[in-house]
């Protein structure tokens, strides 16, 4: 009888198909062979690995569940696995594809002309084009009703005014999806990095997501053309079904920073002998281990679930806030637990846990922070709306 996967208590593994598998499997390699090697000493510089973009590209890690014009097409549950490998890494190369899948190519596939789709989406999924997602602003993030940004109405263009903050690969963006209030209601513009009066500034000093872009975006009356309006939706609805799609790769990506981390100490506690036995001999020891693999174990359940009922068409926003809310927490407690077991060790790059654990100190707060959707949760439990 063969033993318990560590890493996959309950066999997930077996509940994927054959393509799934080769996928997952094949960003993992990716991962192991060219990301591993540099991403802690990116961490440490604060630099985003961009070196990296050609290859996640090849590997049509970009738009990968988008339909046409080169994109790969996947089912929900393949883009689930690609963000819990690459977050196996670090969470600034899932955010990094997060954002440029769900948050860019997807407004400009499911809102856009078609002249906008054949324009942007080919060359972003060969990566020759960046985007970033500007929603949120300096004054919060959790009330996107509250919008500031606005654009006006000048003949066939629109001049927009305003700041976006916390903005994932602002500052090599070759487009920004913003949104902005109008009189019409809020609209989505593709803006392009050489407007006039748009300019783009990294955020420093962050002890978290060190390995990624985050900057802040501000708009001084720039003219828009009409032809860079989506104008396929309008009001929340827009910027907020964006938001579903990137929190479902949410619920996996986390995932994989746990695995990672678990993974590590499970290591880490058989090879250091205390007291003439090693670490994991001892009973404390083990029952942090168990708990680790109980939320694991019930965190990896959930996703595929949640895969499966995106693929089948039936998911609800409710469902996935209560992944999103689930898994990153699982993620997170297992990543400071970890860090602690590994002593004074864990507070070094040379392991992955404090790494994961400070990257995912932002992961919990955005796309949502969990009380959001605790919010949503409850929300859909009782059908009162407390916010």
């Amino acid at each position: 009888m063969s033993a318990v996967n560590s890493l996959d208590f309950f066999d997930i593994d077996s509940l994927l198909d054959d393509e799934e598998r080769m996928i997952r499997d094949s960003v993992g390699r990716f991962v192991d062979d060219r990301a591993l090697p540099l991403i802690a000493e990116c961490f440490d510089q604060g630099r985003f690995p961009a070196e990296l973009i050609p290859e996640i590209a090849e590997l049509g890690l970009l738009g990968s569940s988008l339909e046409g014009y080169g994109c790969a097409g996947l089912n929900a549950v393949s883009y689930g696995l690609i963000c819990q490998e690459l977050e196996r890494g670090d969470s600034g190369l899932r955010s990094f594809v997060s954002v440029q899948s769900s948050l860019c190519m997807y407004p400009i596939h499911a809102f856009g002309s078609e002249a906008q789709r054949e324009r942007w989406l080919p060359a972003m999924a060969r990566g020759e084009v960046i985007g970033c997602f500007g929603l949120t602003e300096p004054h919060g993030g959790s009330d996107p009703a509250n919008m500031k940004t606005h654009a006006r109405r000048d003949g066939d263009d629109w001049i927009l005014n305003g700041a976006k903050m916390w903005i994932t690969n602002g500052t090599i963006a070759d487009i920004a999806i913003v949104w902005a209030r109008t009189d019409d209601g809020i609209q989505g513009f593709i803006v392009e990095k050489d407007f006039p009066g748009y300019e783009a500034r990294d955020v420093h000093h962050k002890m978290s997501l060190r390995a990624s872009i985050t900057s802040e975006l501000y708009f001084d009356n720039v003219r828009v053309p009409e032809a860079n309006r989506l104008p396929g939706v309008s009001g929340l609805k827009g910027p907020l079904s964006c938001l579903s799609q990137a929190r479902f790769g949410i619920c996996w990506g986390p995932l994989g920073a746990a695995v990672a981390c678990l993974k590590e100490v499970l290591d880490y506690t058989a090879d250091r002998v205390l007291f003439k036995r090693p670490l994991s001999a001892n009973q404390a020891v083990q029952v942090r281990l168990a708990d680790m693999a109980r939320r694991l174990a019930s965190g990896q359940l959930l996703a595929l679930q949640l895969g499966r009922l995106k693929d089948s068409g039936r998911i609800k926003p409710a469902q996935i806030s209560m992944a999103k809310w689930n898994n990153v927490r699982l993620a997170l407690d297992i990543a400071r637990d970890c860090r602690d077991l590994l002593g004074g060790s864990g507070i070094t790059l040379e392991y992955v846990a404090i790494r994961h654990m400070l990257n995912l100190e932002s992961v919990i707060t955005y796309e949502g922070t969990e009380t959001i959707h605790q919010l949503v949760v409850g929300r859909e439990l009782t059908g009162h709306n407390a916010f």
